[in-house]
């Protein structure tokens, strides 16, 4: 999966956390330091298990997305060697290949959509899980900051530069840890994504829904 990009509308007064590389003795310089709520949350002792657990309860769907990727990859690639040929031959136009260009495209589509059906219990599984732990997101980030006399909060993306010891993710995971130990990956009956606040996808390390590589065609 993409990896998210989290703003913490709880904390608004806060930004995003990072990683601890540093004891109390080396505080953040003048209250300034950097986070990412991913990482937080990807490191926490609850999402590790829970991701164990999404992979055996549901390997069966992922066996069988991961073997029709390979199908449908197989079935995708003649049509984009085409393509290629084709995009190299004298006189092709924009408008020659075309037909080709979208030809692949729908096969591409088509096959995601298939991808997405067989892993929608995995996805669906994940969203409910790390939205749990979002949840307790901006506890864990206002606990780690006071913890570290922390005012004013960065994402990494908005800090030009950061020495490590300004990076206070791991604070953030081991609040999280002991605000919610543990979370469940079955969603109650009528779960949507979203109920609990927070976005829908999982962090970075998460275990990605098989999906069909693109490949690329030249379009």
């Amino acid at each position: 999966m993409t990896k998210t990009k989290l703003l913490l509308a709880a904390a608004a007064a806060l930004a995003l956390p990072g990683t601890i590389a540093a004891t109390g003795a080396v505080a953040q310089v003048s209250g300034v330091a950097v986070a990412d709520p991913d990482g937080a949350i990807a490191g926490t002792k609850a999402w590790t298990a829970a991701r164990a657990q999404i992979q055996t309860t549901y390997k069966a769907q992922i066996d069988q997305a991961n073997a029709r990727r390979t199908a449908l990859s197989a079935e995708i690639q003649p049509l984009v060697t085409q393509f290629q040929t084709a995009q190299r031959a004298p006189g092709a136009t924009d408008a020659s290949l075309q037909p080709q260009a979208q030809a692949i495209q729908a096969r591409e589509n088509a096959a995601n959509q298939e991808l997405g059906t067989i892993t929608a219990p995995v996805t669906r599984a994940q969203q409910y899980a790390i939205e749990q732990l979002r949840a307790k997101l901006p506890d864990a980030v206002q606990n780690a900051s006071r913890a570290r006399n922390v005012s004013l909060l960065l994402s990494p993306q908005a800090a030009i530069f950061a020495q490590p010891a300004a990076d206070i993710t791991s604070s953030v995971t081991a609040e999280l840890d002991k605000l919610i130990p543990s979370v469940s990956i079955t969603p109650p009956a009528g779960w949507q994504p979203g109920q609990q606040g927070g976005g829908q996808s999982a962090p970075a390390s998460a275990p990605s829904a098989p999906a069909t590589g693109r490949r690329s065609s030249g379009r």
